[in-house]
């Protein structure tokens, strides 16, 4: 176990290893309930956000979902998120769900209430006492669907819906459950908001399925290996879409206007300085956060996130270095413990044939 903002968080169950290839070839449970879940209500919510994220919100209807960015007057990127649309109970009343990272709660609420409270907008704690669990990989639907009373197959990827529970227990100690078609782990799997009971009764019952519970150190390999950022290493305020790889996010060509969009204008016209970039390391050496990455003798830049990946057995990490530097298959070093080792420049997505489907 080991703090984490706020929370007492589980590094491990059974061994990371064990955890991770269990999510990548069959079914993994995780407890995220440390995340923020936040209902925004109110006249026109989406577009009361739109000023917020580069993303165009009028992409998605009810009952989808995209990721997106907070960003801040200078384009730097506040916190990344994901955007629920509920609909709209009548004309003048919608709403939304927002996930977002423990580490950053209080100031985004900050940042929310100071521009969304002159608009009318309501914001609240959707998650309450209640429990967040992402069940991920390749079995996870088969696994699911044994709880519910629907069929999960047509629930489409950053889809959602409200549904019930089957099992008269699970029934009263939850009625209805929130379930999205997402995850952080690069498998296809759900995420399930419910009441704390029913979240412990189901925790039990999808163990006994044979599901791995997981914690803190396989869901940072998985997301690695997939190539998703992780706020506060690979992403910060001192950071703009563009330059973390996350350019697919901004849609300057929707006419509405947002934060730090003058500045993203001005990135996406005269280019930027700096790239995120995938690497992978030669040998049994680990690149962590801040190591130095060297270039003709000279650092360049710092890594953001590294690993050893139990999926392809080897050393990769993700690092900022000048743009020049970031082209695929670029020859690199990274400095460990006084030692200089090679590296290469390889797609940030470092496992590119994961389980996405539907099936």
């Amino acid at each position: 176990m080991s703090p984490f903002a706020g929370w007492e968080m589980p590094i491990q169950f059974s061994g990371l290893v064990n955890e991770h290839l269990a999510v990548r070839q069959s079914a993994g449970v995780f407890d995220i309930s440390h995340m923020g879940v936040l209902q925004i209500k109110g006249k026109n919510p989406k577009n009361a956000l739109q000023a917020l994220v580069p993303t165009d919100l009028n992409r998605i209807g009810p009952q989808e979902a995209c990721y997106t960015l907070l960003l801040n007057e200078k384009g730097g990127i506040i916190d990344d998120l994901i955007i629920y649309d509920l609909g709209t109970n009548n004309e003048k009343e919608g709403k939304v769900l927002v996930v977002i990272n423990a580490a950053c709660y209080s100031n985004d609420i900050n940042w929310l209430q100071k521009h969304l409270h002159q608009k009318g907008i309501q914001i609240t704690d959707a998650k309450k006492n209640g429990v967040l669990l992402a069940v991920q990989g390749p079995k996870t639907q088969e696994i699911l669907e044994s709880h519910f009373d629907v069929s999960l197959k047509n629930l489409p990827s950053f889809g959602h819906r409200q549904i019930q529970l089957n099992s008269k227990e699970l029934q009263q100690a939850a009625g209805s459950v929130f379930i999205a078609r997402t995850g952080y782990t690069g498998e296809d799997g759900f995420e399930l908001l419910l009441t704390a009971e029913a979240g412990q009764l189901l925790w039990k019952k999808l163990i006994n399925q044979g599901v791995m519970p997981c914690g803190l150190g396989a869901r940072n390999t998985l997301r690695l290996e997939a190539g998703m950022h992780l706020y506060g290493n690979d992403m910060n305020v001192e950071t703009t879409p563009f330059e973390a790889g996350l350019g697919w996010l901004v849609h300057l060509e929707m006419p509405s206007n947002f934060i730090g969009r003058d500045v993203l204008e001005k990135q996406a016209k005269e280019g930027i300085n700096r790239r995120l970039i995938g690497l992978k390391l030669e040998g049994r050496a680990i690149a962590r956060a801040g190591y130095p990455v060297v270039h003709e003798n000279k650092p360049i830049g710092k890594i953001t996130s590294g690993t050893w990946s139990p999926s392809l057995n080897e050393a990769i990490a993700l690092a900022y270095v000048p743009v020049e530097c970031s082209k695929i298959g670029n020859k690199l070093l990274v400095e460990i413990r006084n030692k200089q080792y090679p590296a290469t420049v390889v797609k940030k997505a470092f496992i590119k044939e994961l389980t996405r489907t539907n099936n």
